[in-house]
């Protein structure tokens, strides 16, 4: 059973009338990742910054690794990387991480921990004046390298080519696979998908949904495809287990209903095949991540009082 590292309860952001966050509570768990998503100005970077202790929630109570989040004992065991700073501007890589190593008891070796997210050790551009990939990963590599019970990471993969995101989100992976509670904001639904456990979606300030992915997309109760419109799908339905259905709601759309298994996929694929509809157009659920980010993302205002 996984240990709960975050406990955030009913937390309100104020800013003068703006109410930026309203009580919401979030939690997360060892060994796992859970995501916080939303359009711009949904209250993820006022929800983060209060959960690290980096601001004091107007309201609420924030539990870190059983204490308060400015603890010093918990902020030793914390791992940040933000969207800004986390750098020092004239400090080569090398140089920075050995400085942070040597602030903790314990501590992964700088080199090789540059190394893994691809990076040249002897690299000796200041930190100021790297590429956008090149910060970003030694921002994570900062925020790891003390070897921390829980990680927050703001956008770990903005900027990155599709080699350097691969290794960070190895590395995530491996830091779960570790016991790590990581909490994760990110516009890059692909790497929800390939990541997280649990998800919560903010739209002005408020949950607007919160699950697995599969609970949120209703995936093992549904199966998309894509083909010619008006395709015969009696006969489709009678290769399928008893008790499904198959309606098209949008011409060309097609939703299997029932229970998803692989059994079930091997069939639709395999009808597709025939009918020539697009079989790798194949998808779990009624809906996708992405329809439930941008319902989220429909305007909402933000209250004031």
């Amino acid at each position: 059973m996984r240990t709960s590292v975050l406990q955030a309860e009913q937390v309100t952001v104020r800013y003068g009338p703006l109410l930026a966050v309203d009580e919401v509570s979030v939690t997360a768990q060892a060994g796992a990742v859970t995501a916080v998503l939303g359009p711009n100005g949904a209250g993820k970077t006022s929800l983060i910054e209060s959960c690290v202790g980096l601001r004091r929630p107007s309201s609420g109570t924030i539990r870190l690794l059983g204490s308060r989040p400015e603890d010093p004992r918990v902020r030793a065991r914390t791992g940040v990387m933000l969207q800004s700073g986390g750098l020092y501007p004239t400090a080569r890589p090398l140089e920075w991480l050995r400085y942070l190593a040597r602030l903790y008891p314990q501590s992964s070796d700088p080199a090789a921990m540059l190394e893994q997210l691809g990076l040249y050790p002897g690299l000796r551009t200041p930190t100021r004046r790297l590429s956008g990939g090149q910060a970003q990963r030694v921002k994570l590599a900062a925020a790891l390298i003390h070897r921390p019970e829980v990680l927050f990471l703001d956008e770990p993969t903005a900027g990155l080519d599709p080699l350097a995101r691969h290794g960070v989100l190895e590395l995530i992976r491996e830091q779960r696979t570790n016991g790590v509670a990581i909490v994760l904001t990110t516009h890059l639904l692909a790497d929800v998908e390939d990541l997280a456990d649990l998800v919560v979606v903010l739209a002005g300030g408020r949950i607007h949904a919160s699950g697995s992915i599969a609970e949120l997309t209703e995936a093992d109760r549904a199966l998309r495809f894509w083909g010619p419109a008006d395709l015969h799908t009696p006969s489709l339905v009678e290769s399928l287990p008893a008790g499904h259905q198959v309606l098209e709601p949008t011409p060309g759309c097609y939703l299997v209903q029932g229970t998803v298994d692989p059994e079930v996929v091997a069939v639709v694929a395999a009808w597709c095949a025939q009918h020539g509809a697009l079989a790798g157009g194949l998808r779990p659920g009624t809906r996708s991540l992405e329809d439930i980010v941008r319902a989220a993302a429909q305007p909402v205002q933000l209250k004031e009082s």
